[in-house]
């Protein structure tokens, strides 16, 4: 199951379509669903996290708890959509461009792509652009 919740007033407007997108890019990385819930917030929020649980000093757009068991995928993705938004007013491209970018990265994550080096910031790169040439909304 997929969950979105929100604690600022931002609503994602397709959850069905997001749902089901994310559903295909786990079905197309032979991975299972189990319980994934995306929490829509704000800098603040994130930030707190970041500090808190990561030790990072930094504001981010994504952090991601990952609770998968082997090809099983189940987690938590909090997003930022402040950060979101001025991303991509940064890179002058649509906001729902950068959010739907944010979103499959963190479930690209549980798959197993990483984004420490060049090398594995290319390959999730390339995935995410992948799986987003696919959306039909």
């Amino acid at each position: 199951m997929i969950d979105f919740n929100y604690l600022d007033k931002f609503q994602l407007p397709n959850e069905q379509e997001v749902r089901a997108w994310l559903e295909f890019v786990l079905d197309q990385e032979d991975r299972e669903l189990g319980e994934v819930s995306y929490i829509f917030c704000d800098d603040e929020y994130l930030y707190d996290i970041n500090v808190k649980h990561l030790n990072h000093n930094t504001l981010t757009d994504i952090i991601s708890f990952d609770y998968s068991l082997g090809k099983v995928v189940s987690g938590d993705i909090y997003i930022s959509v402040e950060r979101v938004d001025e991303n991509a007013r940064d890179r002058g491209i649509e906001f729902d461009d950068e959010l739907h970018r944010i979103i499959v990265h963190g479930m690209l994550h549980y798959v197993g792509y990483k984004d420490k080096s060049e090398s594995q910031r290319k390959a999730m790169r390339k995935k995410e652009d992948y799986y987003l040439s696919l959306r039909t909304f």
